[in-house]
């Protein structure tokens, strides 16, 4: 039984959708559809019930799914003991990440692997994408959390770790506020407030900007998120972000809605090819992933 297959079927039991399962998974959903049928068929039972929208799991799939979570956090945690077996003496790991870490689960994966690698002192640095690559070139950071936007650059080896796409953040009041998505053309009169403008954010909302006809007229800019917010509450403009790191900071007086056509970015954690990776880097890598 492949273990990366029940990682992929707690991924789906949690989501309840194919699309999104495969999209938190970075593989095509017609692979993961083949692996829970590859599973279904071992097994002998149906794991899930399906509907044109969502998945559910059986009893069958419930009472497994305790099974293959146990499995899962067995190989983990042989793989992390093997790991600090290997190397006992005290090491410093250095850690970049791009802001806004929270939303995207990067403190916690830090602090747990903090609290299991108590010989390994973690320095965690935060900057924008374009600056933490410059760092890895440096050397001044082991690993980097890195939102990718086209990425061609062979010099790093580089992980996936996780998506988002950008949403029209407007005041509950405006009167798009009730539709599910927008063509990004229909907010072209609106005064934009966005992230500064050498963030990467700001070049990804400029850009599906102009490729939808126009230049926003933009009346702020800042370094934090939960300014913007606070300003589209107000009735200031409208903004675009990343929905993931938006849904915690949301109030009732402003609506999130869906750009079309969609804006993804991945998340990658990064490092430089030609630096051997130290056992901590490894261990973190094998952790996070």
């Amino acid at each position: 039984m492949e273990t990366d297959y029940l990682k992929e079927f707690i991924v789906l039991s949690e989501t309840g959708n194919y699309l999104q399962a495969a999209e938190e998974l970075f593989i095509a959903q017609s692979s993961l559809s083949k692996h829970i049928k590859a599973l279904e068929i071992e097994l002998g039972v149906p794991l899930f019930n399906r509907t044109p929208r969502k998945v559910e799991l059986t009893s069958y799939g419930k009472s497994f799914l305790k099974c293959a979570q146990q499995i899962v956090d067995i190989q983990y945690s042989f793989q992390r003991d093997l790991a600090n077996q290997l190397d006992e003496k005290q090491q410093t790991l250095r850690i970049g990440s791009i802001p806004l870490m929270a939303p995207y689960r990067i403190t916690d994966i830090i602090m747990k692997y903090q609290r299991e690698n108590e010989h390994c002192t973690i320095n965690l640095l935060e900057e924008e994408s374009f600056t933490l690559k410059e760092m890895l070139r440096k050397n001044k950071c082991d690993l980097a959390f890195i939102r990718e936007e086209g990425d061609t650059d062979e010099e790093f080896a580089k992980f996936p770790y996780t998506s988002d796409h950008l949403v029209a953040i407007l005041p509950s009041t405006h009167p798009l506020a009730k539709r599910s998505s927008l063509q990004l053309e229909e907010l072209k009169d609106e005064n934009f407030l966005l992230l500064q403008p050498d963030s990467l954010l700001y070049s990804i909302s400029t850009t599906a900007c102009q490729k939808a006809g126009f230049t926003p007229n933009i009346a702020y800019t800042g370094k934090r998120a939960e300014n913007i917010m606070d300003l589209v509450e107000k009735g200031m403009g409208v903004s675009l972000l990343m929905e993931k790191p938006i849904l915690s900071l949301a109030t009732p007086k402003v609506a999130i809605v869906d750009v079309t056509p969609t804006v993804s970015t991945n998340i990658y954690i990064y490092y430089k090819k030609n630096i051997p990776l130290s056992s901590a880097a490894k261990k973190f890598l094998l952790a996070a992933l």
